[in-house]
């Protein structure tokens, strides 16, 4: 009956302690009370049952102390309380741009810089829980792989989906940059982000990407800028007719633009060497880039001293009913 009950005033429960004293009290004084007779046997009583009156006798005392017991737990006010939270969220619009040119299959990361990088932003992508991503892709043009969702399984499903090849060969990082500015220019989001991520050198596309970043910059929008590729020269896959063969391919990554393009809006340029160090740019702008969460915790009293009462104004009622009628007594 009392379990989550919480009490008022707590002190007024010692008042309890009285009850059994109230009952020693009364069991003394009724045995006083009762006239006895002295008989030389009881045998010619033994047949004769007790009545329902006898049986009751205590009744109306053992009424009024529960009654009484039921009013101090009343006046120590009981109460339970319903606990939560109001939870708000500032969530993030975060627009992945991930460069899928021939040169992307290098295999300086294992198995290549492709797979590589879909593995870190379906990890990243996993880490999340209510900001909206989208994914860009480019080669010598760019086209929305998936828009602004939180849908994240078609989201993942898409992204295991990009391969090398659907689009002609090239690096059009100006255009990508236009194509994620498209996505995120008309978000509500408090916070805007672009991933980029790219081995290459821009040597494609109609827009410039120092302008594109300037775009990126008059609509709120960060840009972080990865760049992948071991230094020195990578091992690349050429299929010949004997099979698969490599050739050791020079890494050319145009580090001062991705470091002038992530100044420009805000951002940041990080180098990627190898798988490991991949990762961690991935975790690094996670951490950066959390989404804000306010939490208000609420506590709801609900007030118990009316059930308290109502059963204890019931036994006392029901005492002075059974005092007053069948079980009331004469002088």
């Amino acid at each position: 009956m009392f379990k989550n009950i919480s009490f008022a005033y707590p002190y007024l429960l010692y008042l309890l302690f009285l009850l059994p004293i109230l009952a020693y009290w009364y069991f003394k004084k009724f045995k006083t009370n009762v006239p006895e007779i002295n008989y030389p046997t009881l045998l010619a009583f033994t047949p004769i049952p007790k009545s329902l009156r006898e049986r009751l006798a205590h009744a109306p005392f053992i009424l009024k102390l529960l009654g009484i017991g039921f009013l101090i737990i009343a006046a120590a006010r009981p109460q339970t309380f319903s606990t939560g939270q109001n939870i708000y969220t500032e969530g993030i619009d975060i627009v992945m741009v991930l460069d899928i040119s021939g040169s992307m299959l290098a295999e300086d990361f294992k198995p290549n810089r492709l797979e590589a990088a879909k593995n870190v932003i379906d990890n990243f992508i996993k880490g999340r829980t209510s900001d909206k991503i989208g994914i860009v892709i480019f080669a010598r043009q760019s086209f929305t792989q998936c828009p602004l969702t939180i849908d994240y399984g078609v989201l993942r499903k898409l992204l295991r989906e990009i391969k090398s090849g659907m689009i002609e060969d090239g690096t059009a990082i100006g255009n990508a940059i236009a194509n994620g500015v498209n996505r995120l220019k008309d978000s509500k989001a408090k916070s805007k982000v672009m991933i980029l991520l790219t081995d290459g050198v821009n040597n494609a596309g109609e827009i410039d990407p120092i302008t594109a970043a300037q775009i990126a910059k008059e609509f709120g929008i960060r840009i972080y800028t990865v760049g992948v590729g071991t230094r020195g020269k990578a091992p690349y896959p050429f299929m010949t007719p004997f099979g698969k063969q490599y050739q050791m391919v020079p890494v050319e990554i145009d580090e001062n633009l991705l470091r002038k393009i992530a100044q420009i809006t805000g951002g940041k340029y990080f180098r990627a060497t190898n798988n490991r160090k991949l990762a961690r740019i991935y975790r690094e702008i996670d951490k950066m880039e959390k989404t804000k969460v306010k939490v208000t915790s609420y506590r709801n009293a609900t007030e118990l001293f009316y059930n308290f009462a109502f059963i204890s104004l019931a036994f006392l009622f029901l005492d002075v009913a059974l005092s007053k009628t069948i079980l009331k007594r004469l002088p």
